[in-house]
């Protein structure tokens, strides 16, 4: 085990500090801990795995770094709000670069590859030049989508749905029927209703396979996911997605974490507690600290309160008894999953000018292809829908000169059956079999008929995995699915409705999936230490705080 100490002291750090322990050190995790430790109390922050990041990792080998998970740096303003909140910003932590063109699509049958431009402005004439008419619609659907983010970002994201007062507000009270109308319909069938053109419809729909869903089950509300990309464009931080997990390892540790990896949680550990006055209050037990292994060996660290930003299934079905779990087993079986994926990092020499920084292939018939990942029989598409990423074309340091670093994921169901990947196809059968079957088709469709011989690193990655290293739920590469029963307040509660100061973060809570999404939950944990039932961001930027004393249990 290794354990970071802080490098200073926080000045908010005193006798009326709460000792916390947060589990996982991914996104969620990260920034939980580096907020809490802001407000100040003393934070401990566990994880499993030797290096701080959880999806959001890096690998190296022969000279490539590959970013392990995410690669799209959307909602930029939510993750420099995070790092305001501790007294910096993104630009002083971070080179970021917009790319032009945001991405590139490649169709399967016979339909002309699409450059999809950096601003609006070029992408309404692009839509305009691919269907007639289409401009002006884009200009209304983005105008819609914009409304329906600013809504969003205002009432819903940054809510913990402690009380549901606020939202008793004119600004949504007057679009209640909008509101309804964009939940109750599809994404595909909103954006059907506007565009002809396969292209762009393709185009649109793509967005909810980030939110762990399909476009066909998505509520149309995420459409806001068009504002992030069209409007905005894409950004992407020089040196991968490494330097983003770095930065927060950085602030946190500033602020007076304690980092512990190779810690493995093996329980919450809690006393008896007689519960509240209150009906609703359930709670019969409180947090009393946690107990993780490390080479070999127990340990318990005590903790007045305790935020697990680990999948919420295995915290609450592996680290609790099951009189004490607000979301059993029993719970799950109910719930849908966001996909699984097989990804692949792949060292290529040689250049490859056929793919962008973001590349995505899209098949014909999306229904058939989204059905065999959500449909009640599963099963791996063929060919998939995927996305490659080459960050080497934006930024020379992860590669060695005259290579290309090439990062693949293909949704396909949250099954563990699928199996493990591993290096130079080492990994299950099953895997690697799909592993070459989508080099084939990359090389077919991109036109790069030698891709697979120029192939010098190769590693694949598998439902499997991601349930052994993260204790993925079933395997789900990102998390419970953003269908409309597992959105807003749907998505289930931030706080153990059966243990005193046990909370939640990370993709499984609210709001949702997503690097943004992390960053959000982490800031409805102070919120709901604080009692602030307000439903946007807090102010920026955050004071440090000296707890006071007998703070009220969460």
């Amino acid at each position: 085990m290794r354990a970071e100490q802080p490098e200073r002291n926080p000045a908010g750090t005193g006798p009326g500090a709460k000792e916390v322990v947060v589990i996982g050190a991914g996104i969620g995790g990260l920034a939980t801990s580096a907020l809490l430790a802001r407000e100040g109390h003393r934070v401990t922050l566990l994880e499993k795995r030797d290096e701080v990041g959880g999806r959001a990792g890096s690998w190296e080998q022969d000279g490539f770094r590959f970013d392990t998970g995410p690669s799209w740096y959307l909602m930029p303003e939510v993750i420099d709000h995070f790092f305001k909140l501790m007294g910096t910003s993104a630009a002083q932590q971070l080179d970021l670069r917009k790319l032009d063109p945001g991405y590139r699509v490649i169709f399967q049958e016979g339909l002309d590859t699409v450059d999809v431009p950096a601003e609006r402005e070029a992408v309404t004439k692009l839509f305009e030049s691919m269907e007639a008419g289409a401009g002006e619609q884009l200009s209304a659907y983005l105008d819609s989508a914009e409304d329906a983010y600013e809504m969003a970002k205002k009432r819903f994201l940054y809510s913990t749905f402690e009380s549901f007062a606020p939202f008793l507000r004119p600004d949504v009270l007057r679009q209640l029927p909008r509101i309804g109308s964009l939940l109750l319909q599809s994404l595909n069938s909103f954006v059907e209703k506007r565009f002809r053109d396969p292209r762009i419809r393709q185009i649109l729909g793509y967005p909810a396979v980030f939110l762990g869903s399909s476009p066909f089950e998505a509520p149309s509300m995420y459409h806001l996911m068009s504002h992030l990309d069209l409007d905005d464009g894409v950004l992407y931080p020089m040196g991968g997605f490494t330097t983003l997990i770095e930065a927060m390892r950085r602030v946190a540790v500033e602020a007076g974490v304690e980092i512990r990896t190779g810690a493995d949680v093996v329980s919450i550990d809690t006393s008896a507690r007689t519960p509240g006055r209150s009906p609703l209050d359930r709670r019969s037990a409180v947090v009393r600290g946690v107990t993780y292994r490390a080479a070999g060996k127990q340990a318990f660290v005590p903790a007045d309160l305790v935020v697990s930003a680990a999948d919420l299934h295995h915290t609450e079905t592996a680290l609790l008894p099951g009189e004490l779990q607000t979301y059993p087993e029993k719970y799950w079986q109910k719930r849908v999953p966001g996909p699984s994926a097989l990804l692949l990092y792949l060292g290529v020499r040689g250049e490859l000018p056929q793919l962008e920084h973001h590349t995505l292939l899209f098949t014909s018939d999306w229904r058939e292809n989204f059905g065999r990942i959500f449909g009640k029989e599963t099963s791996v598409p063929s060919p998939a829908s995927l996305y490659v990423c080459r960050p080497s074309a934006t930024d020379d340091s992860v590669a060695p000169a005259g290579h290309e670093n090439v990062f693949v994921l293909v949704p396909i169901p949250a099954d563990v059956s699928i199996g493990r990947g591993g290096l130079e196809g080492g990994g299950d059968a099953r895997v690697e079999v799909l592993a070459d079957e989508v080099i084939g088709q990359i090389s077919a469709w991109a036109g790069i008929p030698d891709l697979a011989d120029r192939i010098v690193v190769r590693r694949s990655y598998g439902p499997q995995d991601f349930a052994d290293d993260l204790n993925a739920w079933r395997g789900t590469s990102l998390g419970p699915a953003h269908i409309l029963r597992q959105s807003a307040f749907f998505r289930g509660s931030n706080r153990s409705a059966r243990v005193e100061n046990l909370l939640y973060a990370g993709s499984s809570t609210i709001p949702g999936i997503g690097i943004p999404m992390c960053l959000i939950s982490a800031e409805l944990v102070v919120k709901r230490l604080r009692g602030d039932v307000s439903t946007g961001p807090l102010p920026e930027p955050a004071p440090r705080r000296r707890a006071p004393q007998g703070a009220r249990g969460a």
